[in-house]
């Protein structure tokens, strides 16, 4: 049946003719509808030439989702991938069989007022990827809809970054095995995002000049954009080490043998994100829990610190804006140092005035009553 109700709505038509889909709504009466389809059905079969009208868009949801994963999978990084992915999950099992068209704004608010009471983090992350998904869809001329439109993001309350001292990074790194030890001071010594020292090759590192080159594919379009980096005495000596004990046949500096659970055939392959490892590591180190992506942000701060310009810290994290560097730098200014240090000096003077002169008064009491 082309032509159906949605409660609370009204009536549309739904339909496809060589291959292409045609759907309109909402319409009082299915008399009306069928009316409106059927003049749909004429224009399409015998169209006008000076008819400019445009040909409704819409899939369903399920196929507009696998699309954007596709496109992620192919321009963005696997971690990227994987997030999308779960989140991704948490749509489809409401709305899979649903065409894009038929998802309205107070659904979409529905579903992210559920995910409020987890966080408002957790909701306006939903509300972020959707909206990203959906305008994806459109541009690429899949559907037309988007019902995130209007949407806007929970408050939340904001927090510093827990960035983790370097004690705590030595604790970690001492408690891993040589292999997952290498990988972490590859990640604590470039402050390299994890999928860049994953797809990190041995033609990529250059010993004798002492660089390594990094890829990254957070920038517009998705290109691969490669970034140089010194090496440090420790990360020279890790990487030394590696590259006499390596297997030549494999191209990865990080690699590992990898099961597929549905055949059982192993295949070797770079490192893939390892958030259990870490975890397991912090509380066998009996360490609060810090991510990967915060050891970026320690070393950033540590040279921050130490008067490092923060010219260099942007390319040495590889960021295209300096305010994204800056959100890195948990370090206190010395300007902001320095004016809590006049606040202490001034509020110091005024208690001390303001003492002696209590103290001046009570003393002049006292003589009064003798």
């Amino acid at each position: 049946m082309s032509v159906y109700l949605t409660k609370g709505k009204g009536y549309r038509y739904d339909f496809k003719l060589s291959g292409a889909r045609y759907t309109g709504a909402w319409f009082a009466t299915k008399k009306g509808a069928r009316q409106a389809e059927a003049e749909r059905r004429e224009a399409t079969v015998n169209p006008k030439e000076e008819s400019t009208a445009e040909t409704p868009i819409d899939m369903t949801f399920l196929d507009m989702v696998n699309l954007r994963l596709d496109h992620v999978k192919a321009y963005n990084s696997e971690s990227h991938y994987q997030t999308y992915s779960s989140v991704a999950k948490r749509w489809t099992n409401q709305w899979k069989e649903v065409h894009c068209g038929q998802i309205t704004p107070q659904m979409v608010q529905d579903h992210l007022l559920r995910r409020r009471k987890v966080s408002g983090y957790t909701a306006n992350k939903d509300l972020r990827y959707l909206r990203a998904a959906l305008r994806f869809g459109i541009r690429k001329g899949f559907i037309s809809n988007d019902p995130t439109k209007g949407l806007g993001f929970f408050p939340v309350e904001k927090k510093i970054k827990y960035v983790p001292p370097a004690i705590d990074l030595d604790r970690v790194i001492d408690s891993a095995d040589q292999d997952t030890q290498d990988y972490l001071w590859a990640i604590r010594e470039t402050m390299a995002r994890v999928g860049e020292i994953n797809r990190l090759k041995w033609d990529d590192v250059n010993l004798e000049a002492g660089y390594v080159v990094l890829y990254t594919r957070k920038k517009a379009g998705g290109n691969l954009t490669p970034r140089k980096i010194p090496m440090t005495g420790m990360l020279h000596e890790v990487l030394s080490r590696r590259y006499q004990n390596r297997d030549a046949k494999k191209p990865w500096v990080f690699w590992r043998v990898y099961e597929d659970r549905s055949t059982g055939k192993k295949t070797a392959g770079p490192f893939q994100y390892r958030k259990e490892v870490l975890i397991s590591l912090c509380a066998k180190a009996k360490v609060r829990y810090f991510t990967y992506h915060a050891i970026r942000h320690a070393g950033a701060s540590l040279m921050d610190r130490n008067n490092a310009p923060i010219g260099a810290i942007q390319k040495i994290l590889g960021h295209e804006n300096r305010r994204t560097t800056e959100i890195y730098l948990h370090s206190i200014d010395n300007a902001e140092a320095e004016a809590i240090a006049i606040y202490e000096e001034a509020r110091q003077k005024s208690h001390t005035s303001h003492t002696q002169n209590a103290s001046s008064g009570n003393e002049k009491g006292a003589n009064q009553d003798g």
